[in-house]
């Protein structure tokens, strides 16, 4: 066995900041705000997991396809010629791109489809945006010996083809959703209709830290094995811990998987939204930034909002990323002040996909260049000894035709 086998999904709850409670609440945001219905499901889904985490076998199970199936630990990788670009502080990969399925997503669908067999499911069902969610859980649904579905908005399929090919030829059905806006948000709303007819032998998959508790708690611990690598990396490669970690933040999973490992230490922690086109509503998912208390898809949590509690429109460039809300524990850990949100807008993504393909033979996710577009931005303000670490959370592969129609030459 390799490191992994020093984890286990529950490793993520030390520290005041990993919360939640027992009703899910992180502060005053989570919880589980569902029809009545729902709530012993919920409560049948909570009982199931807090059991496995704590059984061998599960763990083993778990821990063994990371290992052998994923290719976990994935790599820290010194990003030399991108930080001789840009001179000041020394950038590190998370490589999550690594992994198989191409994103740090199989980490918790994996955790998700075992729990799932475990509790006499024979279906999984979920949302995804860019795709990658969808790949992954059809990967875990595949090797585990479940059917899956996928709903996935009808703009986002448009966008994402290559991972609408996959998930079907891994023997998911995916399901287009031409409701509402077309994506991501709509995506949800479907898959949570779906479920609601029918949660007696299928188990909703959410492909982020969102939702009715335990899934923002369930997919943390699950992600956290993300930043208990990078943190015993760092400590390997450079003796100490990085000065800032840099993660893109739409609903937040990759986030939190590398955060929830260095709370309790002196580490600045940066989640990067989306600004899209422009601050204008409608033209960014920016939620953090300016969103407002409120609920959705069965939590209280940041919201993009209209007057009447609607949720609004949103945009990004990057698919997984164009959601109205944010996990609650980022609500939390952004009015506790322990983790800064900023933004990074279209066209400073396309230039972050753009520089570290050509600089480090890296082509990431548009949603991982977010995180990359930040770093591109503070590195040079910053001493050359000092040490940003950002999580690559995921590969481009599934995005270089919608990229290049924007930044190739005709």
């Amino acid at each position: 066995m390799t490191s992994t086998t020093n984890t286990s999904p529950d490793t993520a709850r030390n520290g005041s900041d990993n919360l939640p409670d027992e009703n899910g609440f992180f502060g005053e945001y989570g919880g589980r705000l569902v029809p009545p219905g729902l709530i012993s499901v919920l409560r049948e889904v909570t009982e199931a997991y807090e059991t496995a985490r704590k059984d061998p076998a599960f763990i083993e199970e778990y821990r063994a396809l990371l290992s052998e199936y994923v290719g976990r630990p994935s790599p820290i990788y010194f990003a030399k010629r991108l930080t001789e670009k840009l001179g000041g502080s020394k950038i590190y990969l998370k490589r999550e791109d690594l992994n198989h399925t191409g994103a740090h997503k199989i980490n918790h669908t994996l955790g998700e489809a075992l729990l799932a067999k475990r509790m006499g499911k024979s279906k999984l069902l979920a949302e995804t945006g860019a795709g990658q969610h969808g790949v992954a859980l059809a990967t875990a649904a595949a090797i585990v010996g479940l059917q899956c579905e996928i709903h996935m908005g009808a703009i986002d399929i448009e966008k994402q083809h290559q991972n609408v090919l996959r998930m079907r030829m891994l023997g998911a059905t995916v399901v287009p959703v031409e409701s509402g806006g077309r994506c991501l948000k709509d995506a949800v709303d479907s898959a949570f209709t779906t479920y609601l007819a029918g949660h007696d032998r299928t188990f909703f998959g959410i492909g982020s830290v969102v939702g009715p508790h335990p899934y923002p708690m369930m997919i943390r611990d699950f992600q956290s094995i993300v930043g208990e690598e990078a943190r015993r990396q760092m400590l390997e490669r450079e003796g100490r811990l990085p000065d800032v970690l840099v993660a893109c933040v739409g609903g937040g999973s990759n986030a939190i998987g590398l955060f929830s490992a260095f709370l309790n230490d002196a580490v600045d922690m940066i989640g990067v939204e989306p600004a899209g086109r422009s601050f204008k509503k409608g033209d960014h998912a920016a939620t953090l930034t300016f969103g407002k208390p409120g609920a959705i898809h069965g939590m209280f949590t940041y919201l993009l909002q209209d007057e009447n509690g609607v949720p609004d429109p949103v945009h990004s460039v990057a698919s997984g990323l164009d959601y109205p809300g944010v996990g609650p524990q980022h609500s939390y850990l952004k009015d506790s002040g322990r983790v800064s949100y900023v933004t990074a807008n279209d066209e400073e993504t396309l230039n972050a996909f753009s520089v570290l393909s050509k600089t480090e033979g890296i082509i990431p996710a548009l949603e991982s260049a977010h995180a990359v577009a930040h770093a591109i931005k503070i590195a040079p303000d910053m001493d050359s000894d000092a040490i940003i670490l950002v999580n690559l959370s995921g590969r481009g592969d599934k995005d270089i035709d919608y990229v290049a129609e924007r930044i190739m030459p005709s």
